[in-house]
């Protein structure tokens, strides 16, 4: 079986680091400080489904680092919640909007979205997710979260990037899910919890080009920069990690494993 590795914890703690700066140019293309399987082109394409004006209040869950809520909130002019269980994710999300001088458009709470969230009902306008919800064991539960703090006709945008769509091992799903918890369904479960959340499917695309895409590129951006990334990792997580992603880069690839977006409204 394969053992778990850090991916979250020392990349948040060390993501100004100059070498992880340019594994994540190499690898996207425009850095703005994601740690999933977007592009900013794909996320612009998610934000224009949203349909925001300036003012609307948004809620990222799982909001990482919070690049892309600064992001999102730089290009709507909306008012933007990023709630993450990483205690460092959101210590470098609330420098960053510090340093950016986006305090006034920009909030991060270390909570976990499996939870009850800390918000009264009808809080958010819009909520967007980016490739967590494998992160999320009790999903029914999630989706009915973000009913109660969504506004009557809000709307939300998320993506599953572990839909079984193939035969998969136990060990390749062991390897996928080396980082952390994780949740694998096959197609039509997601589907069912939104309905049953009382939320409504308005359309959903495989996207799982942009996932092989990315960890491709992920994958040879690391290995390009090994020895500065072993400076960092170490040697041991910096070969698990690899491995993370090269199986990430197969399966997506032979979509086995599809990543599915998802656009809903209450």
């Amino acid at each position: 079986m394969n053992k778990k590795v850090d991916l979250y914890n020392s990349t948040y703690s060390s993501f100004r680091e100059e070498v992880l700066a340019a594994v994540r140019k190499e690898t996207f293309g425009a850095d703005i400080g994601q740690n999933s399987w977007i592009t900013a082109d794909e996320f612009d394409r998610f934000i224009s489904w949203l349909e925001l004006k300036p003012g609307l209040r948004v809620l990222e869950a799982a909001s990482g680092s919070g690049g892309p809520a600064a992001y999102l909130a730089a290009s709507t002019n909306c008012h933007v919640t990023g709630i993450d269980a990483n205690q460092s994710g959101i210590a470098e999300a609330v420098q960053n909007s510090v340093n950016t001088k986006q305090t006034h458009q920009l909030k991060f709470i270390a909570a976990d979205a499996n939870e009850t969230l800390p918000f009264k009902e009808s809080s958010f306008d819009a909520l967007i997710c980016m490739d967590s919800m494998n992160h999320f064991p009790d999903r029914l539960s999630v989706f009915k979260e973000w009913h109660r703090v969504l506004r009557p006709c809000g709307k939300a945008v998320f993506t599953d990037p572990v839909v079984i769509t193939g035969p998969v091992t136990n060990e390749e799903l062991a390897l996928r899910s080396s980082i952390g918890l994780f949740l694998y369904v096959p197609p039509g479960v997601n589907e069912h919890f939104i309905e049953a959340a009382g939320l409504k499917l308005i359309k959903k695309e495989d996207v799982t080009e942009n996932a092989a895409l990315v960890s491709g590129r992920w994958f040879s951006a690391r290995k390009k920069h090994v020895e500065e990334l072993v400076r960092i990792e170490g040697e041991e997580r910096y070969e698990e990690l690899q491995k993370f992603f090269e199986s990430v880069h197969r399966l997506s690839s032979e979509k086995r494993l599809s990543r599915i977006a998802y656009f809903v409204e209450k």
